[in-house]
């Protein structure tokens, strides 16, 4: 069940950086975010019903998990993708295991070798990825990417430190909460949701995020992140890229050459490093 949880989360999020992109063509980046979350909560929360009981310090998690994943993590990609290709926000969201692996020495943990040998092929195979794609963005598109990834990462850390309940009860509070705090910025900043205005493709891709992107793999990423150890998990940030720059190239005509398809190699085989140690690490 956990290694499935996983592979859907390795699967459908390197799908959604193209979902974004076409959501944000006729949808305000802050408001489609804000509303998908909102939407995926609150269906998940009425699934639920009697499960959705938790004490005081779980409440406590979920709202602050809610404020660094869909707030931090999720919205800033989603602006930063209206000047940065899918692909390229999906490369640089790659780092997340860095985080992980510094949060964890900082909490005083000791990551095997080998999980700091896979980060660095990671980091490796994402700087080959990069090298001809940040031309195209502006100066602030990819550290906002950084950013969005160093907050998730804290969050994914945090997740498995403090009181936790029902995962999946979790996950409706955490994407409510971060649903109503986007909607309300978006609404603050200014945008304005003119739903006549909407494209079909962003109708689409919108819906596709609530129900794969929301539903299902932000649901399947907390529940993994209390079953497998955090370094594992986050190698889903070695895989989303890979497969969001295909889907760019095939949906979005976003580039893809010799330097990608080396770089993905390193980025496959940095997954299996880094899991193989934790789970030798676990047992």
């Amino acid at each position: 069940m956990r290694w499935a949880a996983l592979g859907v989360v390795y699967v459908v999020w390197g799908s959604t950086y193209v979902a974004i992109r076409f959501t944000i063509e006729t949808i305000p980046p802050l408001l489609s975010a804000g509303t998908r979350f909102l939407a995926a909560g609150l269906v998940l929360a009425l699934v639920l019903r009697g499960r959705m009981r938790m004490t005081g310090p779980q409440l406590r998690t979920a709202v602050l998990v809610g404020l660094l994943l869909p707030v931090w993590g999720n919205g800033l990609v989603v602006v930063a993708e209206q000047s940065v290709s899918s692909g390229l926000a999906a490369l640089l969201v790659a780092s997340v295991p860095l985080y992980v692996v510094l949060f964890r020495r900082l909490g005083g943990e000791r990551p095997p070798r080998v999980t700091y040998a896979g980060v660095a092929l990671g980091l490796v195979g994402l700087g080959v990825l990069l090298l001809h794609d940040v031309g195209g963005s502006t100066w602030w598109g990819p550290w906002l990417v950084l950013l969005a990834a160093f907050g998730w990462a804290l969050g994914s850390y945090l997740n498995g430190r403090l009181p936790s309940g029902d995962p999946f009860a979790m996950s409706s509070v955490e994407m409510i909460v971060g649903g109503l705090v986007l909607t309300l910025g978006g609404l603050v900043a200014g945008e304005r949701f003119a739903p006549a205005a909407v494209s079909p493709a962003s109708w689409w891709a919108w819906g596709y995020l609530v129900v794969f992107g929301s539903l299902l793999a932000f649901s399947s990423y907390v529940y993994v992140l209390g079953k497998l150890p955090v370094s594992t998990v986050a190698t889903y940030a070695y895989v989303n890229p890979v497969i969001a720059v295909l889907l760019g190239v095939w949906l979005a005509d976003e580039r893809f050459g010799a330097y990608q398809l080396a770089g993905g190699v390193l980025v496959v085989l940095a997954v299996g490093l880094v899991v193989r140690a934790e789970r030798r690490c676990r047992t």
